[in-house]
């Protein structure tokens, strides 16, 4: 899957719900009593919530709000792959 496809499927004005879903991933993965698994699920969690408070509730909202969060951890994962690949530890 390429990534213009996936920016085709996001709606252009939810791109604010994927930047703070970034760095709400990011003060979570800081936050000592948060395990590791459930950041994915709490990323999605605010993501769903804050689409379907931009756009209303509906069925396309809530897939708005999973391929936001979902979008958001996928693009974090690449940024640390990469990194990870460029620099092995």
């Amino acid at each position: 899957m390429d990534w213009n496809m996936i920016w085709q499927l996001i709606d252009p004005k939810l791109l604010i719900v994927v930047a703070a879903c970034w760095i709400i991933g990011f003060v979570l993965k800081q936050t000592p009593k948060m395990p590791d698994w459930s950041i994915v699920y709490a990323v999605v969690v605010v993501a769903v919530l804050l689409t379907v408070w931009m756009l209303g509730w509906s069925a396309e909202s809530l897939i708005q709000g999973i391929l936001s969060g979902a979008f958001a951890v996928f693009g974090h994962q690449v940024v640390k792959q990469a990194k990870n690949g460029a620099d092995p530890e």
